[in-house]
């Protein structure tokens, strides 16, 4: 995908409005672009150009943490292990959900803003499912767990952490408590048949 050139100052407004948007989505706050503006000391229509709704905002926020979960699933998929591959793919996935508050917001919504934003899903999706093939076809996995279970299993967790989580580092160790538990209980040793 090309991304056209901006000028100078048309850049730094960019970079502006998305580093507000930023410390907004991380401290909580819902997205509104009139808010946006005031706080990144611009114009109204300055933000309304760069992005047409909130959505649209908070996606962009999101893009660079669903670009690296991605380039983190190739290389899952890049491993030879099954287990190994769906494990990590699903220890970074809910990683980056407890330390990125735009991620579950953009997971959430029933459509999407941004073409990028789809893009970047279902390359997701995909790759969630692949691994999880590969770890049905080496019977590693209870054969009744689905694709379509993935994402509410981690968003699951994700939440559950949001209620009992407190510092950022216990946050990440109660997340990969829960999820060490969830996977315990999916893993089948693999037949020796």
């Amino acid at each position: 995908m090309v991304t056209p050139q901006l000028r100078k100052d048309a850049a730094r407004n960019w970079d502006r409005i998305v580093s507000v948007a930023r410390d907004l989505v991380d401290q909580g706050t819902p997205l509104q672009l009139n808010d946006v503006a005031r706080r990144a000391g611009l114009g109204v229509g300055t933000v309304y150009r760069h992005f047409a709704t909130p959505e649209a905002l908070l996606e962009t926020v999101a893009t660079p943490c669903l670009e690296a979960l991605a380039a983190h699933g190739e290389r899952a998929l890049a491993d030879p292990e099954p287990w190994r591959a769906l494990e990590a793919f699903l220890t970074r996935t809910l990683e980056a959900q407890i330390t990125d508050a735009s991620l579950s917001q953009v997971a959430a919504a029933p459509t999407d803003a941004l073409a990028r934003t789809t893009e970047l899903r279902r390359s997701l999706t995909t790759t969630g499912t692949t691994l999880l093939e590969r770890a049905h076809h080496a019977g590693v996995v209870r054969p009744s767990l689905s694709a379509d279970d993935l994402v509410p299993l981690m968003c699951g967790i994700a939440h559950a952490v949001d209620v009992h989580g407190a510092t950022p580092a216990d946050r990440l160790d109660t997340a990969h408590r829960y999820l060490a538990t969830l996977l315990g209980g999916l893993h089948l040793a693999p037949s020796t048949d």
